[in-house]
């Protein structure tokens, strides 16, 4: 919900930027006219047919393009509008004065929208086109004696749109930053606990860089284990791979080994440049933390980090250090076809200092409740078995004994016998359950389907109501919320059997855009639907950081989903 406030608030900025800009070109286009016609009157000149029809054709392409703004037509706030901005001002400078005309100002402001709008590269794509579009009237209006002052405006035209490039740029680089850091501190449920949250951050980093892969390699100091968790481009941050190696001798991986053996607090950055830059800048460089600024690697350092990127299938590669407590380790971020920069690698090594500490104390927490479960654990089993085992067992001998009392041909021995069959029943599933309570799983994720199953087996044995389970194979759940997940869709089955008249229900779980969704429906049965609010199912959900809500179907039944952010 946060996540599609702040999609929201930023669709905003956009369109209030947008509009912004429309209003400031059609300022500048009566501006324009304006100047254009008090200089033809103080110099009583009568102004050319085709100089009338440039300036109030962009009036009315701006009051266009205002209007359209203003009614969130999405083609008016993109790109192509400022690419027509270049070409008004290219002919407005062809039908004013050439080289001598002072709209060559105008082109700043294609370049000013362009850069702080869509970033350094739009900006200067629009800058290289004004700087060429200005040259070419100039060398096609003017006489030799303007050769210098077409030169000097060339080049300042192509200086200050360079620098305010730069800026604009720098600007959105920044904004992207923010928006990442402030991305990653809002972590993922605790419940799922800090593997989820790693791998969140890893795809959010693979997305930030535009990059190929993303790689965690950590050493745990305690048990010697090296761990390695792998996520590629256009995979979800489910689809990490995580690989426990124990010797690293046994594993391809000295490359990347080599860098491991770094001092913990340097940055690495390698580009595989085109010839012949190679031959001029060095393609490997190390930051360390205290010194003044970079440095570039020695020929074994970039022998070392070669292979890396090759290793990787990678054209240039990021490497920062883990700030660890309990062991050490490395993040790698590679790209088959960019190339990274300075800033880039330093930006990464913050980014690991902001998140991994927070992920050490997620762990942390982690463990002590499941230790603190395992204890809660084993005292929820002894209590089961006491009072719900035990007064279940004393039912089922009384059962047992008025059976015998009954003669054989008895019209409520049968009802006897099939009450005395849900008896034992109950019985051991409230067995299996204290069981899996005190001892815990193994595999939490694969309980998931059997124990939906199974309840569902058991409505249908006592109410004969037909239950489809429907699971998406992608969803993982540890022990804790697999727990939950079973509690919240027992209880809106139990709702089906005792508050409707439904002979047909269904449960479909699934994980999707970073959340995970349980919806139990059951076919239409009164007359009129009426909301209600589960209550229990609702708390449940709200404790898990979600949300629960009832909605009736397109078949005309009713539909309880339950959203919760993972």
């Amino acid at each position: 919900m946060q996540a599609r406030a702040t999609a929201s608030s930023i669709d905003a900025s956009t369109a209030a930027e947008a509009l912004m800009v429309a209003r400031m070109r059609l300022v500048l286009s009566v501006s324009a006219l304006l100047a254009v016609t008090v200089d033809a009157g103080d110099n009583r000149q009568q102004v050319d047919s085709a100089v009338w029809l440039a300036f109030s054709g962009y009036i009315l392409h701006s009051l266009l393009v205002y209007v359209c703004t203003r009614m969130g037509r999405p083609y008016f706030q993109g790109k192509a509008i400022h690419w027509t901005d270049v070409l008004w001002f290219t002919l407005i400078i062809f039908v004013t004065d050439g080289v001598q005309s002072l709209f060559f100002l105008f082109y700043f402001f294609a370049i000013l929208t362009s850069s702080f709008r869509w970033g350094f590269e739009e900006g200067a794509r629009v800058t290289v086109a004004s700087v060429a579009s200005f040259a070419a009237c100039g060398l096609g209006t003017s006489t030799g004696g303007d050769a210098p002052q077409l030169l000097m405006r060339t080049t300042f035209l192509l200086a200050l749109g360079h620098m305010i490039v730069h800026w604009g740029g720098s600007k959105l680089n920044l904004q992207r930053r923010l928006g990442l850091l402030g991305d990653v501190s809002q972590l993922s449920n605790p419940r799922f606990g800090a593997g989820r949250t790693i791998a969140r951050t890893m795809d959010k980093t693979l997305a930030f860089f535009r990059a190929s892969h993303c790689i965690l390699l950590t050493h745990d100091t305690a048990t010697g284990n090296w761990i390695l968790r792998t996520l590629r481009k256009d995979d979800a941050c489910e689809h990490v791979s995580v690989e426990t190696i124990g010797r690293i001798a046994e594993s391809p991986l000295t490359a990347l080994m080599a860098l491991m053996a770094l001092a913990p607090d340097r940055t690495v950055l390698f580009n595989r440049l085109p010839w012949p830059l190679n031959r001029l800048c060095a393609p490997s460089h190390l930051f360390e933390s205290g010194t003044p600024g970079w440095r570039a690697e020695d020929e074994e350092g970039a022998q070392r980090s070669a292979a890396v990127a090759a290793m990787l299938e990678a054209r240039g590669f990021i490497s920062a250090p883990l700030p660890l407590r309990l062991g050490e380790g490395r993040v790698f971020v590679s790209s088959r076809d960019g190339l990274f920069n300075k800033s880039d690698a330093l930006f990464l090594t913050h980014l690991m200092e902001q998140i991994f500490p927070v992920i050490e104390t997620i762990e942390v927490l982690d463990r002590m409740a499941s230790e603190a479960a395992s204890a809660e654990r084993l005292k929820i089993a002894l209590d089961l078995h006491d009072t719900a085992v035990q007064p279940y067992i004393g039912l089922r001998m009384g059962l047992c004994a008025l059976r015998k009392k009954v003669a054989a041909d008895h019209p409520l021995r049968a009802d006897l016998d099939a009450l005395a069959s849900v008896a034992d029943g109950v019985i051991a599933d409230l067995r299996r359950y204290a069981g899996e309570v005190r001892h815990g799983t193994d595999s939490p994720r694969g309980l998931v389907l059997p124990q939906l199953h199974r309840q569902a087996e058991r409505i249908k044995g006592l109410y004969g109501i037909e239950i489809t389970i429907d699971v998406d194979g992608t969803v993982q759940l540890d022990d804790r919320m697999t727990a939950e997940i079973l509690q919240m869709a027992g209880e809106g089955l139990s709702n089906i059997c005792k508050h409707t008249q439904a002979r047909h229900g269904s449960v479909h779980l699934g994980c999707s855009n970073g959340r995970l969704l349980l919806r139990i429906e059951n076919e239409a049965c009164e007359a009129h639907f009426t909301k209600f609010k589960p209550r229990s199912i609702t708390e449940r959900a709200a404790a898990l950081g979600g949300r629960a809500q009832v909605s009736q179907c397109d078949s005309g039944g009713t539909a309880v989903q339950v959203d919760i952010p993972i």
